[in-house]
């Protein structure tokens, strides 16, 4: 039973074996011939590729070629060029080498006439020389037999012919001088009479009347106790803070801030002006607003400085000077405001200097600065402000020119340039002229009128016009009402009345004018 066990066990392993081998062997053989399928897939895929990379090849290939054709094609077209350029070059060579040898040949012509002239001009001054030697041998002949009528020698009648045109001349000399120097005297009297007239009639300002008090306006009497405050503490602050004394008493819906510097009344002012339209009013608050309006007034001071020198044209002026010149606007002189009245002498001596042919520029920013004494913070206000104003323009290194005519356009020093008579002269121009000084518009208005009324009352008269601000009145007079000798008549009566009828600064020009006019119309 054992043995037939073990002879199953040996027919199972056998027979394993030979379907192992079997099932190897086909194997074998069916990857054999998928091996060889896949070669022979290869070889066929290799060829395509193979003859798509020839293709690719052929075609780079052509791809090159027509690059290179037409490169070569470009650089042939370019050496065409510049072969072409070379024979224009050449051809333009030869050009001006004809042009230069047509020159030389010209050249060579004309110094060969030179050469003849030379020659020419030799020989005539060969005949010059002997010409005047024979003229000097002349001339030797008559110089002795003068001497021998004369009996005097060259030498002294010469020195007694020089003589006697010396004294000659002198009293020629004298008339000359005598009648050019009347004719001067006239003339320049004329001109500078024509240069201030044009002067003052090309010039024109606006001209503002500063007072030492300053009236607010409020909209309400309660407005007023609330100013005054609790036992007036409100109107102490403000007093205190601002320097100004302010005024309430019974004038209807108004306030007085009186003070002689116009800077701390406008300050007080605008101070109120914040103040009633915040509605808090105490004194923390009215110090609080006090210093943020005197910042705000210092700076348009500033602003005010900036745009006068630039309106006038004036260039690099110092920061200070500037802000002077901008505090201007808050000071009057004789009831006439100081920076209009700068402005307005600057202008007027711009001017007169350009009328003269002297510097613009110069006599400008001197008449500007003329007064810059009088709004000085300095320790010596028992100076001349025209010296003072001097000292403060040396300081800020003015030209000499400037510093001379502030100083001396009141006559405190010498005046040492033209610039200074002109600044004097504009200044008298300026406060003399009607309407700027000493009087309110009102009163120079009235005076206007009564000018034009006085004229009116006369019978013939037609019309009168005061023109030249105030300086001169026209007076238009009817041909058929009033003769010529009436209208002389009439204008030497007018001046008459006026002089003794009426004040006014300066000189008025009465002028009456009768004409004829001939009117008819077509229809």
């Amino acid at each position: 039973m054992e043995v037939g066990i073990i002879i199953n066990i040996a027919l199972f392993v056998l027979g394993g074996g030979l379907g192992i081998g079997l099932t190897t062997t086909v194997l074998r053989k069916s990857l054999m011939r998928k091996s060889e399928a896949l070669l022979e897939e290869a070889r066929e895929k290799g060829e395509v590729i193979k003859k798509e990379k020839i293709l690719q090849a052929k075609e780079k290939f052509l791809q090159l070629k027509a690059e290179h054709d037409k490169t070569i094609a470009e650089k042939n077209k370019e050496i065409q060029r510049g072969e072409n350029r070379l024979q224009q070059r050449e051809q333009g060579l030869n050009q001006k080498m004809e042009e230069f040898n047509r020159k030389q040949r010209e050249v060579q012509l004309q110094k060969q006439q030179l050469d003849q002239q030379a020659e020419h001009l030799a020989r005539r001054n060969e005949e010059i020389d002997r010409m005047k030697e024979e003229l000097s041998k002349v001339q030797e002949q008559h110089t002795r037999q003068l001497e021998l009528i004369s009996g005097l020698s060259a030498a002294e009648a010469k020195e007694q012919l020089v003589e006697q045109m010396k004294e000659e001349a002198k009293a020629e000399a004298m008339v000359y001088i005598k009648e050019i120097t009347e004719e001067a005297k006239l003339t320049a009297a004329m001109e500078a009479k024509k240069i201030v007239v044009e002067t003052i009639q090309r010039t024109a300002a606006e001209h503002t009347i500063e007072n030492t008090v300053t009236v607010f306006n409020i909209e309400n009497e309660e407005i007023k106790g609330r100013i005054i405050g609790r036992e007036g503490r409100n109107i102490r602050a403000l007093e205190a803070l601002t320097g100004v004394e302010i005024i309430i008493d019974d004038s209807p819906d108004a306030i007085l801030l009186s003070g002689f510097d116009p800077v701390r009344r406008e300050i007080a002012r605008l101070s109120l002006h914040k103040l009633i339209t915040d509605g808090r009013i105490h004194p923390a608050r009215i110090e609080e607003v006090v210093q943020k309006t005197e910042k705000q007034i210092e700076q348009e001071i500033i602003e005010t400085g900036k745009r006068t020198v630039i309106d006038l044209g004036i260039h690099n002026m110092p920061s200070e000077l500037i802000r002077m010149v901008g505090r201007m606007k808050y000071r009057s002189s004789y009831g006439q405001n100081l920076l209009a009245h700068s402005i307005e002498v600057a202008r007027l001596s711009a001017t007169m200097a350009a009328e003269l042919g002297l510097n613009v520029k110069t006599a400008k920013r001197a008449g500007l600065l003329h007064d810059i004494g009088k709004i000085a913070e300095s320790n010596e206000a028992e100076l001349p402000h025209a010296i003072l104003g001097m000292k403060i323009a040396e300081k800020y290194k003015e030209k000499p020119e400037v510093c001379n005519a502030i100083g001396a356009h009141h006559d405190e020093i010498e005046m040492e340039t033209l610039i200074a008579p002109i600044v004097q002269v504009c200044d008298a121009i300026s406060g003399a002229r009607p309407g700027a000084r000493r009087e309110v518009v009102e009163a120079y208005i009235q005076r206007l009128k009564r000018l034009e009324e006085l004229a009116l009352s006369y019978d013939g008269v037609v019309k009168t016009y005061a023109i030249q601000a105030g300086r001169e009145l026209r007076v238009i007079v009817g041909a058929d009402r009033m003769s010529d000798a009436d209208a002389d008549k009439l204008s030497f009566e007018l001046s008459k009345r006026i002089q003794t009828e009426m004040t006014y600064p300066g000189q008025i020009k009465i002028t009456v004018i009768r004409e004829t006019r001939a009117v008819s119309y077509a229809k």
